[in-house]
């Protein structure tokens, strides 16, 4: 059994703007498969102090465990290379490459989808995607942004791979958001947002004394979700739109296909505390917004059965 890890107060960021950064590291002791246990599973993720902050999620793609290989090696090393590479003067804050140069330095076999968002001191989020990794920006207690997945076909996202055949960084979806005070982000493996639906995870943001236990509540209600057989979630709401279901037998009998997604669950919730605008004299002087100076982000992961 693992336990949870909790760090609390690390400090990053640099210039006088810190972010609290607070980890919570969820056990996995609930419904591991074996394997999973074993490997401390599939996803991946790293939080970074470039500009206003940055953080990544990756998530290996099982189906190489076929072929006995790891999934969790490549998406692990393509984290460890992203945050090696962060402060590279050719990436210069821009997600797109750092994905290329986490990528090509990449030397594990296997494959995994993958987000990265970096968020400017002035407040704009860039982000940059490749496959079923999401974010979602909420503002005033309704989502005002989301990504959007990248799929082949139903269950088979883009990925990034060791493999010729795979997608590279100039596939990735790239967006750029610009945050207010207050925003609220949100970001997770498919593990997470194949098993909630927006308004929930609106509700328990709202019900949240503070992001690290709004991350904690979101990744159990995935988890909870993702073992309910009954539980009709997105997963198996798209896998119906798609042409999967019970056989016919059993639709007469008025029964449709339901059930989460056991997989495991990762999600990074961040809220915006403070923004710097340059002065209006164009001087480049940055002046703060609000009276705190802190960048908030929380990490909730369950490994799950996938």
């Amino acid at each position: 059994m693992k336990l949870p890890t909790i760090l609390l107060g690390s400090k990053l960021g640099r210039a006088g703007r810190d972010a609290l950064i607070r980890t919570i590291i969820y056990p996995s002791s609930c419904f591991p498969e074996t394997r999973q246990v074993e490997t401390g599973g599939e996803d991946a993720f790293f939080v970074g102090d470039d500009g206003g902050g940055v953080f990544a999620i990756a998530d290996g793609v099982s189906g190489w465990a076929e072929k006995n290989v790891n999934p969790a090696l490549f998406s692990r090393e393509l984290m460890a290379n992203s945050s090696t590479f962060l402060k590279d003067e050719e990436v210069s804050h821009d997600p797109q490459i750092l994905l290329m140069k986490a990528h090509a330095s990449t030397s594990s076999t296997g494959s995994a989808t993958v987000i990265i968002a970096m968020l400017e001191k002035t407040g704009t989020l860039k982000i940059a995607s490749v496959g079923d990794c999401g974010l979602k920006v909420i503002r005033k207690g309704q989502v005002m942004f989301s990504t959007c997945p990248q799929e082949h076909y139903f269950d088979c996202p883009y990925q990034l791979s060791s493999e010729a055949i795979g997608q590279t960084y100039q596939d990735a979806l790239v967006c750029t958001v610009n945050l207010i005070e207050g925003d609220i982000i949100v970001s997770g493996s498919d593990g997470f947002f194949d098993n909630i639906f927006d308004q929930e995870i609106l509700a328990v943001i709202s019900e949240s004394p503070g992001i690290d236990e709004a991350a904690k509540a979101l990744a159990e209600l995935a988890r909870k979700h993702s073992v309910d057989v009954r539980f009709d979630s997105p997963y198996s709401m798209e896998a119906r739109s798609r042409g999967f279901n019970v056989p016919w037998w059993k639709k007469l009998l008025g029964a449709k296909l339901t059930g989460g997604k056991m997989d495991d669950i990762t999600v990074i919730v961040a809220q915006v505390k403070t923004v710097a605008i340059p002065d209006d004299e164009g001087t480049g002087v940055e002046q703060e917004k609000g009276g705190e100076k802190v960048t908030l982000a929380a990490i909730a992961s369950a490994e799950q059965n996938g």
